[in-house]
């Protein structure tokens, strides 16, 4: 009897993936308390791997992977996988922003809207018999301009969910163009640093991204600015949005994601949170949460359903590859 190819589940996912995997032929293997030297071991009896970031897949386990023929990441960012090593061995990368786009897209304005209208602190203060109106006047969306950088599923999505909201809206994505439509204009960066009201980030994590948020293009906005995060951490550096907010440049932010988060986000760096995070968390003009804008019980399902929907296709490539 001849032995079905096996995926490594590196993480978890929903089980429809699983299901569906095995409908296709394949055993599914997980193993709790594996760690990236067991993973090393083992990698090499499997033609497929799932993983969120538990490790990162890069030359210390891609080369043992001598039947791998491709990686699975359920979500939408890459950097744990050293994509060009990949590829040069022969190794097909597939991800699921289509699956958590709209997801991202409603925590974004849901993030975006506690802030502009204060609702934390108001709801706080009411908690405690304060009860505080003119000093918890809000703003509104209509009328504004929203700046949109990235415009890929995230950034689209985002765009999609303000259409109600009667604003103006403009992105620059670096490589794309020609995306105009009735709910987006195409921009460069010059137009909106001169007339956002409100900035919202939808980019992978590179080296060209890292840290791109500092002192000296926050300095470049016209206005004081709303901030969404909802990208990678690592693009804003956090000392330098800090000191925007407190000298009024950045009005308020909303961070689903933070710099100091661990290599798997499923934890912040405690052991070493530097004073810029300390600070962050004692301003009432920032709303955080823990790196879950894409992460509903939707999502969830939705994303293992994309990477099965993506690696039932590639089964039917004649020129996949099973060995090397």
């Amino acid at each position: 009897m001849q032995t079905p190819p096996k995926v490594l589940f590196i993480d978890t996912a929903h089980p429809v993936l699983t299901e569906r995997l095995e409908q296709m032929g394949y055993q599914c293997d997980y193993f709790l308390d594996y760690k990236k030297s067991d993973y090393q071991q083992i990698i090499k009896d499997y033609e497929g791997v799932v993983v969120r970031s538990k490790i990162p897949l890069d030359k210390t386990i891609l080369p043992f992977a001598e039947k791998l023929c491709w990686i699975a990441r359920v979500g939408a960012g890459m950097e744990n996988i050293d994509v060009a090593l990949a590829e040069k061995l022969g190794i097909v990368c597939l991800n699921a922003p289509e699956g958590n786009r709209d997801a991202v897209g409603e925590h974004a304005l849901a993030m975006l809207l506690a802030l502009m209208n204060r609702l934390l602190i108001a709801d706080r203060e009411v908690r405690k018999g304060i009860w505080l109106r003119a000093e918890n006047r809000g703003f509104e969306i209509k009328g504004k301009t929203v700046g949109i950088i990235g415009y890929g599923n995230t950034g689209s999505a985002f765009v999609r969910k303000l259409s109600g909201f009667e604003c103006r809206v403009l992105a620059y994505d670096k490589y794309k163009t020609g995306f105009s439509n009735t709910y987006v204009e195409e921009s460069d960066m010059e137009t909106i640093f001169r007339e956002a009201d409100i900035l919202s980030l939808h980019l992978p994590l590179t080296d060209e991204t890292h840290f791109m948020v500092d002192a000296a293009y926050l300095e470049q906005f016209k206005k004081p600015i709303f901030f969404v995060n909802t990208s990678r951490g690592q693009i804003v550096r956090t000392d330098d949005l800090v000191r925007a907010i407190e000298f009024g440049k950045v009005r308020g932010a909303c961070l689903d994601v933070l710099e100091f988060e661990k290599f798997s986000f499923e934890a912040i760096r405690n052991d070493e949170l530097p004073d810029a995070f300390r600070k962050l968390i004692q301003l009432d003009q920032v709303i955080l949460s823990p790196h879950i804008a894409g992460w509903t019980h939707e999502s969830n399902l939705k994303m293992a359903n994309v990477i099965a929907d993506k690696v039932a296709t590639l089964k039917q490539k004649p020129n996949l590859k099973h060995s090397r």
